[in-house]
């Protein structure tokens, strides 16, 4: 029987890098799934539905609330995002560690559900070097950052509860800032697969053989 994966859920403060974390893990590491959230917010260049997110509408959403077919859902800068319990399942049961990307408020709902979650916080160096990061996205408009930026001061507040901080530093002082985060992450990933439970099974069976 395949052991059952485990969930690591990835979040903190937008323009930490959480997405290019994320995307540098899964290329590396193809033994690791990436869950693909709801949002109802609308694409981003390049971002494609059922890849990057299922984009659903705000009615579709709330039918998908009412239907309880949520892990865990969240209000965030004026968007739903949710990730669909069927989907979590899936890929668990399958024995696939999975990585959520998500929020603070979803991670938080993640940890309380299920013990087993681990979290993992991404952040920044530095106030200013976020502010800098979400003004190199070119998607944001300046409503839109005054808004991200008066939630970090709570989202960071948030990362005492996690179980691990990983500091994304800057590219300028750090080039290989994203490659040290990323490997920082499947390093977190590796450990847990190392940890007792894990491996229960197999010392029983080693032990049972020696007893023999």
């Amino acid at each position: 029987m395949a052991k059952r994966g485990r969930l690591f859920v990835i979040s903190g403060p937008a323009g930490a890098g959480k997405s290019e974390i994320v995307k540098t893990v899964l290329k590396k590491h193809p033994d690791v799934k990436l869950s693909v959230s709801c949002t109802t917010r609308a694409p981003r260049p390049g971002e494609v539905d059922g890849v990057s997110y299922h984009f659903v509408t705000e009615e579709r959403f709330r039918q998908l609330i009412d239907e309880g077919a949520f892990y865990e859902w969240a209000h965030v800068h004026q968007n739903h995002y949710g990730t669909l319990k069927s989907a979590v399942r899936k890929e668990l049961d399958a024995g696939n560690d999975l990585i959520l990307e998500i929020d603070v408020q979803g991670c938080l709902q993640a940890m309380a559900q299920d013990p087993t979650v681990t979290g993992i916080f991404i952040c920044p160096p530095s106030r200013e070097n976020l502010e800098q990061r979400l003004r190199h996205r070119g998607t944001e408009t300046e409503e839109s950052i005054r808004v991200r930026l008066g939630n970090v001061a709570k989202e960071v507040a948030a990362a005492y509860q996690y179980h691990y901080v990983i500091i994304h530093q800057d590219w300028a002082v750090q080039p290989n800032a994203l490659e040290i985060a990323a490997d920082q992450v499947y390093a977190i990933m590796t450990a847990r697969r190392l940890e007792l439970d894990s491996q229960r099974d197999f010392l029983d069976g080693l032990n049972a053989s020696l007893q023999a």
